[in-house]
């Protein structure tokens, strides 16, 4: 709590689940409430990285890549909607704050200085691998569980569209040799 709220205005405690009427168990709403948190935080460093490279790309492919990165940001944000609102129709509370993110997602932080397109685009690559990872096998535990929505969301949404994103961003590190830099993210020498 800050130093300006109480428990009083605490209307439910982040971790605990408020009562719903869909069918399913408590326990497999908790289930699902944290692995979606988890999937949330991924989704909402992805969404910032993807303003930063945005805001900060640069070389021959500058105007085809602000474009995409911020189609890409666009639809991350629109993930974060559904996921937010599936975690609440569980019962549960969502992550939100920068520090909640930064602790729940092992996504890596890209450095405050620019980067080169080729460094962009290989984070950005990771970052949905590690989105991936993480998400086909919340999704099947989701099914064992019977939690039929939330498998629906990780599949249909989360999955589907970390895939072809992801699949956008490596043909760019693939197909283009205008692209600066090399594959491992060199620095610059100063």
């Amino acid at each position: 709590m800050t130093d300006k709220t109480s428990q009083k205005d605490i209307v439910q405690d982040f971790g605990s689940l408020a009562p719903v009427r869909i069918g399913l168990d408590a326990q497999v709403r908790a289930d699902s409430v944290r692995a979606l948190n988890r999937l949330l935080a991924h989704t909402i460093a992805l969404r910032d990285a993807y303003k930063k490279a945005h805001w900060q790309t640069t070389g021959a492919t500058f105007y085809e890549l602000h474009l995409l990165f911020d189609k890409h940001y666009e639809e991350q944000a629109e993930l974060m909607d559904s996921i937010a609102e599936r975690i609440q129709t569980l019962g549960g509370v969502t992550i939100a704050l920068a520090g909640d993110v930064a602790s729940e997602s092992s996504i890596a932080r890209a450095p405050r200085d620019r980067e080169t397109a080729r460094a962009q685009l290989d984070r950005l690559a990771g970052a949905h691998e590690t989105i991936l990872l993480d998400a086909r096998p919340l999704a099947r535990a989701a099914d064992e569980a019977g939690d039929d929505g939330t498998n629906d969301l990780i599949v249909s949404e989360i999955v589907r569209t970390n895939e072809l994103q992801s699949w956008f961003i490596v043909q760019h590190l693939n197909h283009h040799s205008d692209i600066g830099g090399d594959m491992g993210g060199g620095k610059v020498e100063h």
